[in-house]
């Protein structure tokens, strides 16, 4: 646990604003009554929620450029040491996060048939790969390396399968690697959207955030800051459909055109932000925002273990989760509406556990 230090307020604000949506797209009352916006495409396409887990890939990526200046004169025997620690804790929650509640009816739950990959479990293995390469590469090599490992996946999802959900290569690494036990079912078949291939691209999300990030403190908070961002995302959302016509915007394949596509996204808004936030100083409404930026894998955490701990819990015949919704929320408020409600009364009630951390001074950092 540690004091924030060396951040710019829209780094924090857009961490929030992504963590906030995060909890309510993953917590909905019901899926079936859910508003579109706030489910995954189906397949190839993009809605809102999509955006959600390539932008919080984007603000890690910020944050290394904030913290890998801390690891350049220890050494690499020391940043290897530090790097590799915080992706094995980060992959180890998220896999005991699958696997909790560890008991069931008395009995262990047995571990053949817990999932494997995972959210925490990608951004784990993304911020390794993209710390070394930021730690040995300078940034036309880096900016080199996205570009070419983009036109690899491409030819590999290509080459060794198709771009549908029973015969993409993602699912055929992952069968042959893991086996299906390990892997997603809410597909309807066993297929990770966050599988082994499908990080390669992903690091690029992590890479483009510590480079927006760098451009950011080496250029200053200003006009020409501003306007260079917005048209890097231009241009990155301009080939983002551009590449549709030909490998589709598809988040759980996290095709090559989805990380152009959201990249650019996010360019425009921590471009926006740093106008309203740090240029303009419109900063009254950003606090609650701030409260998920300064907790943000804690507060994700308890957010999963609400909802796990909910759907296990039993009123009557029921899950507590199912009950609540249906009876308190969804019963009367109409079915989307109370969805969305009780997708934010989950969040309010991380909010407020953030919020007690924030008021003590209480970060915490794995």
């Amino acid at each position: 646990m540690s004091a924030l230090k060396n951040r710019y307020l829209s780094l924090d604000v857009f961490r929030g604003l992504d963590v906030a949506l995060m909890i309510i797209v993953n917590s909905p009352g019901s899926w079936s009554t859910a508003y579109s916006p706030l489910l995954h495409a189906d397949w190839h396409g993009f809605t809102l929620t999509d955006l959600v887990f390539p932008t919080f890939l984007f603000v890690v990526g910020n944050s290394m450029s904030f913290s890998l200046k801390k690891y350049e004169a220890i050494g690499n025997a020391a940043f290897f040491k530090k790097i590799l620690k915080r992706t094995f804790i980060i992959f180890l929650i998220g896999f005991l996060i699958y696997w909790f509640p560890f008991f069931r009816d008395g009995e262990l739950k047995p571990l053949d048939q817990t999932r494997i990959f995972g959210v925490l479990q990608r951004i784990a293995l993304c911020y390794f790969f993209a710390a070394v390469l930021l730690h040995y590469l300078n940034t036309r090599q880096v900016i080199w390396f996205s570009a070419l490992s983009l036109i690899a996946y491409n030819i590999i999802l290509i080459v060794f399968g198709d771009l549908s959900l029973e015969g993409n290569a993602v699912l055929k690494l992952d069968r042959w690697l893991i086996g299906p036990n390990h892997m997603y079912k809410g597909e309807g078949i066993a297929f990770d959207p966050e599988g082994l291939l499908s990080t390669l691209p992903a690091i690029s999300n992590v890479i483009f955030g510590f480079l927006a990030g760098k451009f950011i403190q080496k250029n200053g908070q200003n006009f020409e800051t501003i306007a260079k961002l917005l048209m890097a995302g231009a241009v990155l959302i301009f080939f983002a459909f551009a590449w549709d016509l030909i490998f589709p915007i598809n988040k759980k394949l996290w095709t090559s055109s989805f990380v152009l596509l959201t990249t650019g996204i996010d360019l425009f808004v921590i471009g926006l932000l740093v106008y309203v936030l740090d240029m303009r100083k419109a900063k009254g409404w950003t606090y609650f925002f701030e409260v998920f930026g300064r907790n943000p894998l804690f507060i994700y955490l308890l957010s999963i273990l609400i909802v796990i701990i909910l759907l296990n819990a039993r009123i009557g015949e029921s899950s507590a989760y199912g009950y609540i919704a249906r009876n308190i929320f969804m019963g009367n408020l109409g079915g989307k509406f109370g969805s969305l409600m009780f997708a934010l009364w989950i969040m309010i009630m991380c909010w407020m556990a953030g919020y007690l951390l924030d008021k003590r001074k209480i970060y915490i950092k794995v």
